[in-house]
């Protein structure tokens, strides 16, 4: 019988439809597992063959684990919120629903082409009124409740009005936007507007001003990954920084848990390392300086309070509100140019970019431990958002600092003995100390450690600041000022933001009809008739960004038809959490951090069982594309093969891939594929047109994007899951070749033929043979390790070999043949079900069982030793596995090719390396 792949993949994926074969249920007393793919955009374009490695590892280890007995849930949906669909609209005025619907629909398409084991009775879309009112509810959730340091948890709102009632602000370990101090009876004597005003101060979710990513052409806030150079990604639009009042997620708050609960997950250091360094841990100092001639105080943090007399200047960030208090009638000019020269730069931008630039604001502050006068300039290397938004500099130390001061011809005071300040800065991190001494305070020859300790002592003891740790970790801003989003379910009386009651929920995203901002240039919600509650008080006019509803769709999966939960409390305690997460590194922050802060506020209230989010992560490297050139005589239309380009002067062309094979191009193909190449002449080399290549970024302007439903029609499903894992390591990126998939679809060809001859079925019962289990249980133990660790490009290796040792001996026999059926079932599910069948089998083989592995049967009952003499070897003898040594000395000098090199003499050594080598010292 051949091996029509076609048939076989669309009668199995047709039948794993029609009896729910990947519908899973909660199962008391069956141990779990959960496996998730990052969330996908489905996108215009489809996917290409790069889109589905981390859908086939997955899938790979979920067909695993459920081979092992373990209740597996597998689910996929949709991440449908976002820009491309809402520009799209703008373009066409196709409203987002219809363009999503449609692209959602050629996903689900694709994936089903390749076989995926998911269970689609649990699919979700965010733009879904039953799923999104979830995020609704978590929103209001959050408006309703504050971060308690004392007790490290959110906790409700009344519980802190009942605070303010009795205590006011003393005492009070809260997380807050800013600093408050009012009394009990002050708190009494607010209005209601007041007091929400200052709740809002304390709120998880919070309206605050904040510095945003303006896009005026695109009419909203982007995140910093959607900002390219001062530009947007989609469209190229000039993008500004722009105080907004924005909806916020108090993610600061969780800081510290977050940085705890990175030692509890299992995920790579490198990632966790990440991590780390964006919620950015530091201890230190906050220290306050006087503006001269002024009632402005600013307070800066520190790091290292010893070197504050090391200090040469102030930078405020461009942002600081500081900067209109500080700025001279005289320098308010420069200021303001500057100013406005770096409003299209983001932050990240201005992170990365070392050059030096600023102004002086006129401004002097008072250094508070020798109170000389210290001049305030303005520079974007200092951003808002980390500490205060002001800085001390050290140029002796910084080198940022350095480079400023280096710039602008200012001092730079060093304080280390002995350290060279002439050409760089000098990391101050241990060494004495010298030039630090005043008011009261001398640092002079103290170690750096002890100098750290001794001032922080004294700023505290002085009333001149506080110790505090601080991080770099930023509130996330919530807002976006576009129409395809999930709606706030948020009203405003007398200015002041309220919650819609929750059996109001979902508040539906209303029809508009144009999806622009309105002419007054409020967003495009402004449009829509009678947005207003049924007391006519106003709706929120922003959406909600994309992370709102990726932040918590794996709680869903466990329980997405419930109307009256997120998920119950039964579903979430037997699922508990992801066990295997796998996606790309490009998550590594943005996502995986709000997720996170999502769970943990969840957390808090009760309403999941895990503190963790994402037990373990796998990051998959990227398939990159493999492009192909021709390569075009200048001046002609005539075209050079690969080898012979040298003798002339050429333009090397990008050229579609799908019509190379093997880089042999398809000349009548080529001829077609654009209107100037129909003339085109060609020199070839034996015959054949060879075409360049290189590895890129897959993409279309390179030609070398490759449709995975073209491989799957040219060679099967089956085929490009083996080829995606064959190419190299998960983990690592490689690019795209198609030039030895014939060789994986030639070894499912040679797999299939152990069971055939011709049309006949040729597998038999008999007692399988000892060299029959020995590649059997060698391929059992290497595949079962390399899935649990995700080496699945040697897994294939090994099935290979097996598949070639097993043909060498004619291997037939069904109890050899059914083991590898299922060991090769993970990854490829068709024609394994169609061999199972073949054998007699009723039910599907993922239902099967896993394998167990003997180590009898991987035990030698010979070894080969060579034998050498004065280290050259010269022959090899076959002994018993278990020979003794003196047996294996007999037997090597009676043989009659060792008299030939001991000729006569008498050994002085024998050296026998076990299992290997006899070494005859002569």
């Amino acid at each position: 019988m051949e091996y029509n792949f076609r048939e076989i993949e669309k009668k199995w994926q047709q039948y794993w439809k029609d009896n729910q074969t990947y519908k899973v249920t909660e199962k008391e007393g069956k141990k779990k597992f959960y496996v998730l793919d990052m969330f996908p955009y489905p996108s215009g374009a489809g996917l290409h063959v790069g889109h589905p490695l981390g859908y086939i590892a997955s899938d790979i280890y979920s067909r695993f684990k459920r081979l092992k007995g373990f209740n597996v849930l597998h689910p996929m949906g949709y991440d449908a919120y976002g820009l491309p669909a809402e520009q799209y609209a703008i373009q066409t005025g196709q409203h987002p629903a219809i363009t999503t619907e449609k692209n959602i629909n050629r996903y689900r398409e694709q994936l089903d082409k390749i076989g995926f084991c998911y269970d689609w009775s649990r699919e979700i879309r965010t733009c879904d009124p039953e799923y999104y009112k979830w995020t609704q509810w978590a929103f209001e959730k959050m408006f309703n409740s504050f971060y308690s340091y004392d007790e490290q948890k959110a906790l409700p709102i009344e519980t802190l009005t009942k605070i303010f009632e009795t205590s006011g602000t003393e005492g009070l370990n809260v997380a807050c936007s800013e600093e408050l101090s009012f009394t009990a009876d002050e708190w009494k004597k607010m209005s209601v507007k007041e007091q929400q005003k200052t709740l809002l101060n304390y709120r998880i979710a919070y309206l605050g001003d904040t510095m945003v990513n303006w896009c005026p052409q695109l009419g909203t806030v982007l995140a910093n990954d959607e900002v390219s150079e001062g530009l947007s990604v989609r469209g190229g639009y000039p993008v500004e920084q722009k105080i907004m009042r924005q909806w916020c997620l108090r993610v600061s708050a969780y800081a510290q848990r977050l940085l705890d609960g990175l030692d509890t997950i299992d995920w790579s250091e490198s990632l966790k390392e990440t991590q780390r360094n964006w919620i950015g841990r530091s201890e230190g100092a906050e220290m306050k300086f006087k503006v001269v001639e002024s009632d402005v105080e600013f307070t800066i943090f520190t790091t290292r309070a010893d070197t504050i007399f090391g200090v040469t200047f102030m930078v405020l960030a461009p942002e600081s509100d500081y900067v209109a208090q500080v700025t001279t009638p005289e320098q308010k000019k420069e200021v303001d140019a500057y100013l406005d020269s770096i409003k299209h730069r983001t932050e990240r931008e201005r992170l990365m970019d070392r050059s030096v630039s600023g102004v002086f604001s006129g401004a002097y502050a008072i250094n508070p431990l020798n109170n000389e006068k210290i001049p305030i300039w303005i520079s974007d290397y200092v951003l808002a958002g980390y500490g205060t938004g002001a800085i001390m500099a050290v140029p002796a130390h910084d080198s940022r600092d350095y480079a400023f001061a280096k710039h602008f011809g200012l001092p730079i005071i060093p304080l280390i003995e002995g350290c060279d300040v002439s050409e760089e800065s000098f990391d101050a991190k241990e060494g004495k100390m010298i030039n630090s001494c005043g008011n009261g305070l001398d640092l002079n020859g103290l170690e750096v450690k002890e100098a750290i300790a001794k001032t922080k002592a004294f700023i505290q003891e002085k009333g001149l600041g506080r110790i505090k740790v601080n991080y770099r970790l930023r509130d996330a801003i919530f807002s976006r000022q576009r129409y395809w989003g999930e709606p706030f379910p948020v009203y405003y009386k007398d200015d002041m933001p309220y919650m819609l009651d929750e059996s109001k929920l979902p508040l539906l995203l209303p029809e508009i009809d144009k999806f622009l901002p309105t002419e007054q240039g409020e967003p495009p919600l402004g449009r829509a008739k009678n947005w207003e509650t049924e007391d006519h008080f106003p709706l929120e006019l922003c959406t909600m960004p994309g992370f709102a509803g990726s932040s918590a769709y794996y709680l869903r999966y466990m329980n997405p038809h419930n109307n009256n939960a997120l998920v119950s409390k039964e579903a979430n305690e037997y699922w508990r959490n992801v066990d295997l997460y796998i996606g790309g590194t490009e998550h590594a922050t943005g996502h995986l951090i709000y997720s996170r802060f999502w769970n943990k506020f969840l957390y808090d209230l009760g309403i999941v069982c895990e503190a963790e989010p994402f037990h373990k992560l796998v990051n998959q490297g990227m398939i990159q594309g493999r492009s192909n050139f021709v390569y075009r005589i200048k001046d002609t239309n005539t075209f050079v093969s690969y080898n012979l380009k040298k003798k002339y002067d050429t333009t090397p062309i990008h050229v579609d891939v799908n019509i190379v094979s093997n880089d042999i191009l398809d000349i009548e193909a080529f001829k077609k594929w654009r209107p100037e190449f129909e003339t085109a002449e060609f020199i070839l080399e034996e015959g054949k047109y060879i075409c360049g290549w290189a590895v890129e970024k897959m993409s279309k302007s390179m030609f070398n994007v490759v449709n995975p439903d073209d491989i799957v029609e040219k060679y099967g499903a089956d085929t490009l899951r083996l080829y995606e894992m064959f190419l190299g390591p998960l983990e690592q990126s490689k690019p795209w070749d198609t030039n030895g998939i014939d060789g994986v679809h030639r070894f499912l060809k040679k797999f299939w033929n152990l069971f055939f001859d011709g049309d006949k079925l040729i597998v038999n019962n008999e007692e399988p043979t000892r060299e029959e289990l020995k590649s059997l249980h060698k391929l059992i133990k290497k595949v079962s390790w390399d899935i649990e660790n995700f080496s699945y490009n040697t897994s294939i290796s090994a099935f290979m070999i097996c598949i070639n040792e097993l043909s060498a001996l004619k291997c037939r026999n069904s109890k050899i043949l059914e083991q590898i059926i299922i060991l090769l079932t993970p990854f490829a599910p068709h024609i394994c079900e169609e061999l199972w069948s073949q054998l007699g089998h009723t039910t599907s083989v993922c239902d099967a069982q896993w394998p167990g592995f003997n180590e009898e049967y991987l035990k030698e009952d010979t070894v080969n030793y060579t034998i050498s003499f004065n280290g050259k070897a010269r022959f090899n003898i076959e002994f018993a596995a278990d020979a003794s040594k003196e047996e294996i000395e007999k037997t090597v000098l009676e043989h009659p090719s060792s008299a030939k090199w001991i000729d006569g003499k008498t050994p002085k050594k024998i050296i026998i390396v076990p299992k290997k080598i006899v070494n005859i010292v002569l």
